[in-house]
């Protein structure tokens, strides 16, 4: 009989999600975790090198691959795309079992000197989306999405904070109207584009967005580097 090995990253998160709710993302949880899993100071700070900024990172990206996996779980042939896209914003809150873990999470973020982590959160949560609805936009397309949906999450996460609606159905209907904007903003873009006189200015700026490409895949495989473990 083999015994199941235990990962030291995952227990440490587990552990401090039982101190976030009263000390919030802070060196207290972080070394109350420590303290409670019995994991050397040295090894919790090689794998969470900033303590506590970390371990909020890696709650976040646990929460993207939860969603990920829930949204593997759907047939998604007969929806429609804005559909889908709602649905992977809902199965993303879902997976959440703490509430007050993301709100002071928010509150983390929301600090001037983790502003710029938040944001890159919230972005690798509407690429992680968009990647697993198959988008396979080469130009600046790629780029527009993913900022129109980090716009629509980020939001939705703040009334979902503070919905006390049943089944949290207030937070949904406010998701499915910031999605209709969205495709109203949509339908004027390609209106737009049908009016007449401005064919050469928009095949102009075509042109020039056409060259604009996403970023390559970083490497994991070169030495010298490391990633906060999900």
């Amino acid at each position: 009989m083999t015994e199941t090995q235990s990962d030291p990253a995952t227990e440490l998160l587990d552990a401090a999600l039982m101190h976030v709710p009263f000390d919030g993302w802070s060196d207290t949880a972080f070394k109350a975790a420590i303290a409670d899993t019995g994991t050397s100071h040295a090894l919790a700070r090689g794998l969470f090198p900033r303590g506590a900024v970390d371990l909020a990172v890696a709650f976040h990206r646990r929460g993207d691959d939860a969603m990920a996996a829930a949204l593997r779980e759907r047939d998604l042939g007969s929806m429609r795309f804005r559909d889908k896209v709602a649905l992977a914003v809902r199965l993303r809150l879902e997976t959440v079992d703490d509430k007050e873990a993301v709100r002071r999470g928010v509150t983390l973020f929301a600090l001037p000197m983790h502003a710029a982590e938040g944001a890159r959160l919230i972005w690798g949560t509407a690429d992680r989306i968009w990647t697993e609805l198959g988008d396979n936009s080469q130009d600046i397309n790629w780029y527009t999405k993913r900022a129109t949906l980090s716009g629509v999450y980020s939001s939705t996460v703040l009334y979902w904070l503070g919905d006390d609606s049943l089944d949290n159905q207030a937070t949904w209907a406010f998701l499915d109207r910031r999605i209709d904007d969205v495709m109203q903003i949509e339908k004027v873009k390609a209106q737009v584009r049908k009016a007449p006189g401005l064919n050469r200015m928009i095949k102009t700026a075509d042109s020039v967005f056409s060259r604009i490409k996403p970023p390559k895949p970083r490497r994991t495989d070169l030495p010298g580097g490391w990633t906060v473990p999900r």
